[in-house]
């Protein structure tokens, strides 16, 4: 999973680069599809020491797959449009560690599924709107819009990660992954076709980053995040995954010589403070009775 995070923090360079050319559905749209192609070979390989009786075509006839994969990229569709969108205005470091609220939010959409939060969840929330304060509100008249897209990202990433947690015990996890991929980009090449002007040239000058947030970050990293969670529960996987925030800061200052401001920086710190409160243990503790 630390290994996703560095594949994911170098995307949102990548993420940023590929705007220069192409809209954000239009994006995500050709990410995920070459995400899907390039993860049906993986499969195939895969099923070749497989020895159940299936083949390649009726693996994937699993209810629990089918759903797992629709319930899993709906959220992820809403919450990549919307980081993709929040990219127009927002720089790669701020973007990600706008994105890695999703900490925060994940106990809390977990409480919906029966996952338990501890007295810490609200305070790390509050500290993280503080944090978000400052990165957003100080020093400016208005918010920038591109934070409150991250905020719904962030959100969407929080019920993204509640539903692997939910479905990644259960079913082939290279499946899942495609699956998802393959809903994200439906949905977003619906949008593509309604709000902007797709051409081949322009996806061609976008190529080299839609191959590595495709291929890379789409394909592999988040099937090792359904790898990791299948190990994992889903509130500390999300803290791990939420360092892919620090490695974009890194990626960004070193490829596309973004600095940050002053405040920026502690809204960031406070930020990265409330993601680790978020999963620290309370600190009240039941009396137990003495014999």
């Amino acid at each position: 999973m630390v290994l996703t995070t560095v594949i994911w923090g170098a995307s949102f360079v990548a993420q940023t680069v590929g705007m220069d050319h192409v809209g954000p559905c239009t994006f995500q749209a050709v990410r995920c599809a070459m995400a899907f192609i390039g993860l049906l070979p993986i499969i195939f390989l895969f099923d070749l020491k497989k020895k159940d009786g299936k083949n390649f075509f009726t693996r994937f006839l699993d209810k629990k797959l089918l759903l797992g994969g629709l319930l899993c990229g709906i959220p992820l569709f809403a919450a990549t449009n919307l980081q993709q969108l929040a990219l127009v205005s927002t720089d790669a470091g701020k973007s990600a560690f706008l994105t890695s609220m999703y900490i925060v939010f994940t106990p809390i959409i977990g409480l919906f599924f029966r996952r338990k939060a501890t007295i810490m969840t609200p305070i790390s929330v509050l500290i993280a709107v503080a944090g978000l304060y400052c990165m957003s509100c100080v020093g400016v008249t208005t918010i920038n819009q591109g934070d409150l897209l991250l905020l719904g990202c962030a959100v969407c990433f929080g019920l993204q990660i509640v539903m692997v947690d939910l479905f990644a015990q259960d079913v082939d996890g290279l499946r899942l992954n495609c699956l998802q991929a393959l809903i994200c980009s439906v949905l977003s090449s619906v949008f593509m076709v309604s709000t902007e002007t797709p051409s081949l040239t322009a996806i061609h000058g976008a190529l080299l980053p839609l191959c590595y947030s495709g291929f890379l970050s789409m394909g592999i990293a988040y099937w090792l995040q359904i790898l990791g969670q299948q190990k994992l529960p889903a509130t500390p996987a999300a803290l791990i995954m939420s360092m892919e925030s620090v490695f974009a800061t890194v990626f960004g200052m070193v490829f596309l010589q973004e600095r940050m401001t002053l405040w920026e920086t502690v809204g960031c710190i406070l930020l990265f403070v409330a993601v680790i409160l978020s999963q620290l243990p309370s600190p009240i503790k039941k009396k137990t009775k003495q014999a």
